[in-house]
């Protein structure tokens, strides 16, 4: 039974051998398609045999789950620069920036696909365990700071159902095309509308076009 991860693979004799085999495979997956792709194409496009291939993978999953290992290291670090960037600024903004660059990273990857539709179960559960650790966590952590800080009225748990729920539906919905806008522009409205509106009116985060609403009211808060 195929349960190898990239992890895993990569502890084998020849990284060497493997890396290239991943590297086919980024290409091919990125443009073709997983679906679309065989392990006959890997072999044609490395110049070598499947069967050496089998030696480093048991199969296609084994070979996508380094793909995504490689995939989410990078969406790691692109995360990592996007909160380093926005240490100086308002909380409500610091999130902001973290939901959009997560979104973008993985738009960028297809996790969307694999997680909530078209992915294998066993893949599935291996991005959401890597979706779960490299950006949900971040979210409750930054979430709880915020809180914590006294930035926030509203429970850092009820925030982090909400922005889950919202950067997976964005994501997958047929939304952005019906409004002719991109999930990310989307989602950066959503952040827009809960969070700001979560934001403690005396945190001292909001600018002078803040666009946040007062609790029970249908009129904007005025800057103090």
């Amino acid at each position: 039974m195929e349960t190898q991860t990239g992890s895993e693979v990569s502890k084998l004799v020849n990284p060497d051998v493997a890396g290239l085999v991943v590297d086919a495979a980024e290409r091919l997956f990125f443009t073709a398609g997983f679906s679309r792709t065989s392990m006959d194409d890997l072999a044609q496009e490395l110049r070598i045999s499947k069967k050496t291939i089998y030696r480093y993978f048991p199969g296609k999953r084994s070979v996508l789950a380094a793909v995504l290992d490689r995939q989410f290291a990078r969406v790691e670090k692109a995360l990592a620069e996007a909160v380093e960037a926005s240490a100086d600024k308002p909380f409500e903004h610091q999130v902001e920036d973290f939901l959009i660059a997560a979104g973008g990273e993985l738009s960028r990857i297809g996790a969307p696909q694999l997680l909530w539709g078209r992915g294998d179960p066993l893949l599935r559960s291996h991005v959401e365990q890597r979706v779960e650790a490299v950006v949900y966590r971040r979210i409750d952590d930054l979430l709880q700071t915020g809180h914590r800080v006294g930035a926030l009225s509203t429970p850092p748990e009820l925030l982090s159902v909400i922005t889950r729920g919202a950067l997976e539906r964005l994501l997958t919905s047929e939304l952005p095309l019906a409004l002719d806008r991109s999930a990310a522009d989307l989602l950066r409205e959503t952040v827009d509308v809960v969070l700001r509106g979560a934001l403690a009116p005396d945190g001292g985060t909001s600018g002078p076009g803040d666009r946040s609403f007062a609790p029970g009211t249908s009129t904007p808060r005025r800057p103090k």
